[in-house]
């Protein structure tokens, strides 16, 4: 089983902007869905997307980060792009 620090702790490093934008990083597994659930929030607008546990896997081990780095990009673009309420 993936550490879900550990993931939280690899989207981080792999956008240390999330953090300088006052992006929030969450990330929990989701057992009814077998999936990781990566929550960003800034303000009160937050985006969700969904990892699969054997790419989350691969993420950790250095072997695969794309498709959570094209993942995470689009939500972070999402999410600056929001009005501001």
């Amino acid at each position: 089983m993936i550490d879900k620090e550990a993931l939280c702790q690899k989207i981080v490093a792999l956008y240390p902007d999330i953090g300088e934008c006052d992006i929030d990083v969450k990330v929990d597994f989701d057992a009814d869905q077998n999936t990781w659930v990566v929550d960003l929030k800034k303000g009160r607008h937050e985006l969700k997307t969904f990892l699969e546990e054997g790419d989350a896997e691969k993420c950790l081990e250095g072997i695969q980060c794309v498709s959570l780095g094209i993942e995470i990009s689009q939500l972070k673009d999402s999410i600056e792009r929001m009005p501001a309420r």
